[in-house]
């Protein structure tokens, strides 16, 4: 049997999915700023602001920020395992990030920014991925490879992080 490069989850495995995002990361939904963050951030996290990438007219950073997350996701995940693309109340997918995204591939499935609701990546054991959240315009990055292999160029795409492990980070 062939597998699909991207796959739509089924409605028990949609359900099934996100019953263990909100418990395994306290998901609360709201545009109320006195409760964000949405999530219980990871102990190992980095939460970023999006605000830098309003001043893009030509989304060169944007598309170098997705292009460093994806690029980051795939080096992360051995090949044949999957990854999870939530949108929040909205289709949801189970893909593979070693065959998406190039020629003659399917895109990537959502995107590490969240355009409107809720974007979340998840790696089959929930134990790394990204969670954009679009009303605080922001985007946290857990799992410490993946924090490993993007950081610092997520840093010099976005700025300094707002949070670690979901700890307001200093001003500089």
């Amino acid at each position: 049997m062939k597998c699909e490069s991207v796959t739509e989850l089924a409605e028990a495995e949609y359900r099934s999915v996100w019953d263990r995002f909100y418990a395994e990361f306290a998901f609360h939904p709201s545009v109320n700023p006195a409760k964000w963050p949405a999530v219980k951030e990871p102990a190992d996290s980095i939460t970023w602001s999006l605000a830098s990438l309003d001043e893009d007219p030509g989304y060169v950073r944007l598309d170098r920020f997705v292009t460093v997350v994806e690029q980051g996701l795939t080096a992360c995940i051995e090949p044949q395992a999957r990854l999870f693309a939530l949108d929040w109340q909205h289709t949801s997918y189970s893909f593979d990030p070693h065959r998406v995204g190039g020629p003659g591939q399917d895109p990537w499935p959502l995107s590490p920014y969240p355009d409107g609701d809720y974007y979340i990546y998840l790696s089959e054991d929930f134990q790394l991925g990204s969670f954009g959240h679009p009303w605080e315009a922001s985007v946290c990055l857990f799992g410490q490879r993946l924090l490993d292999a993007v950081a610092v160029e997520v840093d010099d795409v976005l700025g300094p992080p707002l949070r670690r492990a979901g700890r307001p980070c200093p001003a500089v």
